[in-house]
């Protein structure tokens, strides 16, 4: 029969290979990395609301994956296959926003207060 269709990953036509589009459909978005360091700046977690938050997994999370998309936008070619740095260290975040998210990795202290 075929894939039902809530099974068929979706495919926006925004990221559907097609040569014939021109040379922007092998480049980000434009303003895609201006929106994602808005949304990076948003979701950090800053000094005076450290002690209050820093507890909150999915903020912690949340911070990883905004700066995962911050790498990926400012340092990655979207057209090249080869796996630059700016992809490894957008997986290391990713990788740490999961820790949080599967309580792996735990607040490793203020650093301003001592051990």
């Amino acid at each position: 029969m075929g894939v039902e269709p809530h099974a068929r990953p979706v495919v926006s036509a925004l990221t559907q290979t097609d040569p014939s589009a021109g040379p922007n459909r092998q480049q980000w978005p434009e303003g895609a990395l201006e929106l994602a360091q808005s949304l990076q700046r948003q979701l950090v977690i800053h000094d005076r609301d450290w002690h209050a938050l820093k507890s909150q997994r999915c903020r912690r999370a949340s911070e990883q994956v905004a700066a995962a998309l911050v790498q990926l936008l400012a340092a990655d070619h979207p057209a090249d296959r080869a796996t630059s740095p700016a992809r490894l260290e957008a997986i290391a975040l990713l990788e740490h926003a999961i820790g949080w998210l599967k309580a792996e990795v735990s607040d490793p202290g203020c650093p301003s207060h001592g051990r």
